[in-house]
């Protein structure tokens, strides 16, 4: 059976168009997740970027979320979550995919990854979905390289002390607390004697600031599910976003017969778009 879908996810964040995508019934999977970890506390961070290095004056922000546990942490969009919990009770229901786009419509959400660091242990991976396709990525649970600062700054009355590092080939600006002695941080960034408060790159690409501080119910977990995410590297997967950019309808086309992609601006008009704006946050692998 085919269901028709309005998608969305890293597709918005390229194009700002609406995306109709038809699919078989079967590829609506739903992910079984066990707890790896119980919460302690979550920070919420007001992640601003720039998706589109032409248009610098227009910003996306996303609400993230940063679980943090005993052994674990989890970085994820709030949006996302939101998404996931209705999918999942839609589906529980033996409900047809086809009736999600009404549901979907209007709750937003550009970041589709979620990052586990510490998970397995001494690694840090990443589930990151581009369009239909589930990926599962792997590595090094790399530190940061951090030169500390005696400059000081107050965020949520939290008294905070500068860092800074290239990372990832960027450069970051960094202001954390020893008022939360966890290692921890939005992203991957993390290493400091305390949580981060707030960080930015010195290109103004990639911003986050925490906007909150909530203590975890005691029966909070931290789930892990990649149950039909293919296993790839992070070089592979940037090859894969690169593509994809490169032209996103091909992408999703590509070898899927059961898939079939209308896409069309805010005027209503069919668009097939190409080389559509990518600005990754990785632009390099350390």
């Amino acid at each position: 059976m085919l269901a028709t879908l309005i998608a969305g996810g890293c597709l918005t964040s390229a194009v700002q168009a609406q995306v109709r995508i038809t699919i078989n019934k079967g590829d609506a999977m739903q992910i079984k997740t066990t707890p790896i970890d119980k919460t302690l506390f979550t920070a919420q961070y007001r992640m601003t970027f720039v998706a589109d290095t032409t248009k610098r004056d227009k910003p996306l922000t996303e609400m993230m979320m940063l679980n943090v546990g005993a052994n674990t942490s989890l970085f994820h969009s709030y949006s996302k979550q939101v998404v996931d919990s209705i999918i999942s009770e839609h589906l529980k229901a033996g409900l047809n995919p086809g009736t999600l786009g009404d549901k979907l419509r209007g709750i937003g959400g550009q970041i589709v990854y979620k990052i586990y660091k510490n998970y397995p242990q001494g690694k840090v991976t990443t589930l990151e979905e581009i369009t239909i396709n589930r990926f599962r990525c792997e590595e090094e649970n790399a530190v940061p390289e951090w030169e500390l600062a005696e400059d000081t700054l107050t965020v949520l009355s939290y008294l905070c002390q500068k860092a800074t590092c290239s990372f990832k080939g960027r450069n970051y600006t960094a202001w954390f607390t020893t008022d939360i002695p966890r290692s921890e941080g939005p992203w991957k960034l993390h290493g400091l004697p305390g949580l981060i408060m707030k960080a930015e790159d010195e290109r103004g690409d990639y911003a986050f600031e925490c906007i909150a501080i909530v203590n975890a119910p005691d029966d909070e977990s931290i789930l892990y599910g990649d149950n039909g995410y293919e296993p790839i590297s992070r070089t592979n997967f940037n090859k894969q976003m690169e593509r994809y950019a490169a032209d996103p309808i091909g992408y999703m086309t590509d070898g899927a017969p059961n898939v079939k992609v209308v896409m069309k601006n805010e005027a209503g008009e069919n668009i097939r778009p190409t080389n559509t704006p990518y600005n990754p946050i990785e632009l390099a692998e350390k």
